[in-house]
């Protein structure tokens, strides 16, 4: 596929040289550089910039880099640069020509600095003009209870108005209606296609080596593009420039170890991560026990590392990559006289491998580039090897054979990406990329020793190209309206099938007060691939698919109102925000009555599935407090969520399973000191949608038939659920130790998983019967930093 030509244009803006690319406006003079966290050298988004004479400010892009355009004056220009969880920095200096200054933040005293990191964004909710945006620091992460006390990114974000678990105690998201393959998953901008470690319990992310997660729901910028409900922009640590520094935790279940530091000061710096499961291990002495010649097993592994070099004062490099693995195994051996055996190998595995190459460059003093080249692969597999050694005319033989089903997405993708500054009441974004996908939606290979036909692999490669581009402008049209507004371009190609797509973004605020706002967006999205999947755990064997000439991208349109506002109360800030949504979506897929996974490939994989339209709507509240010794939020969605397929539910529109009408969370952490901190997580949720029998009708002596109604017409128990945790920290001579003690289910609620039909024992009579999951548990685990 030809890339389009505005795309080659854009990197012809990579050669340009800071004096040419942009001349000094007459009367002006522009501010810029980086702001940087002064202890370890990681540059800190989100930081507002301001000169207070004037009101003008600005805030740092994702890679810390900042640009302020001012008249000039002969007074001395006075900056202030702030961020909460650090010492707010002046500076002062007459200036009558460009000029570029970093800045290096002081974390604040240890008092504040436990109470009050709680993001490192300054611009306050009223002001910005995004919608469904939350930022979601690190170190509030940490501090909430997890399961077997292994923090998890994604079980956060559940805990926000609009996002829903797709069960107990899992790791997917189901954000405003939509299903967990429209969730634009980003580490260090590079996708990942399956999150998922021990189906759908742990997610795939690392806490310790993460520096910022930011959930985008609604309102989506023109620079995201390619899912349908929204965005989990994940972003590494840079790694320590100043001094080595490490960090780990033991747990239950996993141990995991995090390491950083400076290759050379100022310059270079890594961070290396490291997480793995010891269940195998601690149970394989007991199925050895009770099973003679019988070894099974599961483990899963994370491995994240990441190398930034500071090539000059205008470029830097980084390097990052992460490769993790989930694995299932079970060998079985018997043995016979005369040297005769039989031994048999069964695996279940599947896993993610992204690397990522970046290139930062300060153009001019206005103009900042990033250069993101990709790689991204998910795969899984399910394999049987058998061997048996037997006895042939009296001569030991040997005849092995293997069977393997896998199915596997692979990327290859470069993206520019431009932020330029031309002065405060302007921030515009450019860029475009180009994906090369490769599909192997399911592929059977076999081999055999013996019979030499039994080597063969059934399946083929489907490549697809996708190119966009896309502009944006945060405008300031007047000192109460602010507006983004911007477009993208998509092309995608695929069996030379072409599916152009143009989608318009726009979002606004308007100031009614200096802390009440007006908010709306609108954006239209397209997706186009698609998860195959007949079960709502995140279960390994769901597959990827492209758009093809018979199934067409997925299309959304999401309108979104609402209002926000700051509130400070007692010297404590508090934010408060209400969004109403409307998503209409089209070109859903779902496997046909009957149809799975089983058999799919890529020749037959398009007669399994039918299409059908979807529709989403509802209100948020948010409340969140960010200062004080207690701090925390609260989150209620009321929403509708239905599905309509032709050939499902005789063409009625239907709930969607995961149709929730309401959705409660509370958070909560206190500091009763710098050293102890107790926090709670509470859920409430109306019960999931599902379909059960409504009758059993006897058609003849061998013959029943089920009557199971309309599609999802029954509901759950509601789920509701507490958990706890309290930390203490102990300070050593060689850093720090953390212990954790924490609650999961802490009133033992039995909260339905599943519902199944089956007989009490003892008994003839069948009944619906709901299996429960996690009971209380209690976890205990240690971290220490040093």
């Amino acid at each position: 596929m030809k890339i389009p030509i505005r795309i080659a244009l854009l990197g012809g803006l990579w050669l340009a040289q800071p004096a040419a690319a942009q001349a000094q406006q007459p009367g002006r003079f522009t501010i810029s550089g980086y702001v940087r966290d002064g202890a370890t050298g990681e540059s800190l988004p989100g930081v507002a910039v301001v000169h207070p004479a004037s009101g003008q400010g600005t805030t740092t892009n994702p890679f810390g880099f900042y640009s302020l355009t001012l008249p000039v004056s002969t007074d001395s220009v006075r900056l202030l640069v702030s961020s909460l969880g650090y010492e707010r920095q002046r500076l002062a200096r007459l200036a009558e020509r460009s000029f570029t200054h970093d800045f290096r933040l002081k974390a604040s005293s240890a008092e504040l600095a436990g109470v009050e990191v709680v993001g490192t964004r300054e611009e306050k909710l009223a002001e910005s003009t995004r919608m469904g945006t939350i930022n979601v620091p690190v170190a509030q992460i940490k501090l909430l209870p997890a399961l077997f006390g292994e923090t998890d990114v994604l079980k956060v974000l559940q805990l926000l108005p609009g996002v829903q678990a797709g069960g107990e105690g899992q790791s997917g998201l189901y954000v405003r209606g939509g299903s967990p393959d429209q969730n634009l998953l980003l580490l260090d901008g590079t996708p990942v296609y399956n999150a998922s470690h021990l189906f759908g319990f742990f997610s795939v992310f690392n806490a310790d080596a993460i520096k910022n997660v930011e959930l985008i729901k609604g309102g989506f910028p023109a620079r995201y593009g390619g899912r349908l409900s929204s965005v989990v922009d994940i972003t590494m640590k840079e790694g320590n420039m100043q001094k080595f520094h490490g960090e780990g935790a033991i747990g239950i279940i996993a141990s995991r170890l995090t390491l950083e530091g400076p290759i050379k000061k100022d310059t270079a710096s890594f961070i290396f991560s490291a997480r793995r499961t010891y269940i195998d291990i601690l149970a394989r002495p007991f199925i050895l026990a009770q099973a003679n010649g019988l070894s099974a097993g599961y483990y899963f592994y994370d491995l994240n590392g990441k190398l930034n070099w500071k090539v000059s004062a205008r470029d830097r490099l980084y390097l990052s990559g992460y490769s993790g693995y989930d694995e299932f195994y079970a060998d079985d051996e018997n043995k016979r006289d005369n040297g005769q055996y039989n031994k048999q190998t069964s695996a279940l595995g599947w896993g993610n491998r992204t690397a990522a190459l970046r290139w930062n460059r300060v153009i001019n003093d206005r103009l900042f580039m990033n250069t993101h080249l990709t790689y991204t692969r998910y795969q899984f597999s399910v394999g049987i090897e058998s061997e048996d050694r037997f006895l042939n005319n009296g001569q030991l033989q040997t005849d092995k054979f293997a069977l393997t089903y896998l199915s596997n997405i692979q990327d290859l993708s470069v993206k520019s990406d431009f932020d330029y500054l031309p002065n405060p009441n302007h921030y515009i974004r450019f860029g475009g990329q180009y994906i090369r996908h490769l599909f192997r939606p399911g592929a059977l290979q076999t081999s055999g020793s013996v019979d030499p036909s039994q080597n063969q692999v059934l399946g083929r490669r489907i490549y697809a190209d996708e190119a966009s581009i896309y502009a944006e402008d945060d405008v300031k049209l007047t000192d109460r309206l602010k507006v983004n507004i911007g477009a993208r371009f998509n092309n995608f190609l695929v069996d030379k099938k072409l599916y152009p797509s143009l989608e318009p973004r726009l979002a606004a605020r308007y100031l009614l007060t200096e802390d009440w706002s007006l908010k709306a967006s609108y954006a239209r999205t397209s997706q186009f691939i698609h998860l195959l999947t007949n079960s709502g755990i995140g279960l390994p064997t769901d597959l990827w698919v492209p758009a093809t000439a018979r199934i067409k991208p997925q299309r959304a349109q999401q309108v979104s109102a609402g209002v926000a506002r700051n509130l400070r109360f007692k010297n404590e800030d508090y934010e408060l925000s209400f969004e109403t949504y409307y998503k209409p979506m089209q070109n859903l897929i779902e496997f046909r009555e009957g149809a799975d996974f089983i058999g799919t490939s890529d020749d037959n994989y398009e007669s399994k599935i039918t299409s059908g339209n979807g529709l989403a709507y509802g209100g948020e509240v948010f409340v969140q407090k960010k200062s004080g010794r207690t701090t925390g939020w609260l989150g209620y969605t009321l929403a509708w969520s239905t599905r309509r397929f032709a050939e499902l539910n005789q063409g009625q529109t239907f709930p969607y399973k995961y149709d929730r009408r309401h959705d409660l969370k509370l958070v909560i952490i206190h500091e009763f000191s710098p050293t102890l901190t107790l926090s709670g997580t509470a859920v409430y949720g109306s019960g999931n949608a599902t379909t059960l029998s409504q009758g059993r009708y006897q058609l003849g002596p061998f013959d029943t038939y089920e009557d199971y109604g309309s599609r999802n017409s029954y509901r759950m128990a509601p789920y509701h659920r507490l958990d706890l945790d309290l930390s203490k920290t102990k300070k050593k001579r060689w850093g720090e130790v953390v212990n954790s003690f924490s609650v999961y289910n802490a009133y033992n609620r039995r909260n339905p998983y599943f519902i199944y039909l089956g007989r009490k024992e003892g008994s003839e009579d069948l009944s619906y019967r709901q299996v429960s999951l996690f009971p209380i548990l209690p976890s205990f685990s240690k971290t220490f930093r040093f």
